[in-house]
């Protein structure tokens, strides 16, 4: 039986921050991680580990999800920089 490595969520950091801010987003518009899913064509497992800071994602995948979720990805990265979480 292989034994599963639990993932660490960091605490801090632009991923934890870039994450807090889809996280916010998407819920201010009333959307489940399966709706931001089926919407960018991301897989939901991905859409859930950028939301926990797990996952980094890429200036293509910003740009999707700044589609479908109405804002510009420079709002995101503003939004990114004010969060709490964002220690370099």
């Amino acid at each position: 039986m292989g034994l599963r490595r639990k993932q660490v969520q960091p605490r801090s950091g632009p991923e934890k921050a870039f994450g807090q801010v889809v996280r916010e987003i998407r819920e201010s518009r009333k959307l489940s991680q399966m709706d931001l899913y089926m919407e960018s064509g991301l897989d939901r497992t991905f859409v859930s580990a950028i939301e926990r800071g797990i996952q980094s994602p890429t200036l293509k995948t910003i740009v999707r999800l700044s589609k479908v979720l109405g804002v510009s990805p420079s709002e995101m990265m503003r939004r990114m920089e004010k969060s709490h979480f964002y220690r370099v």
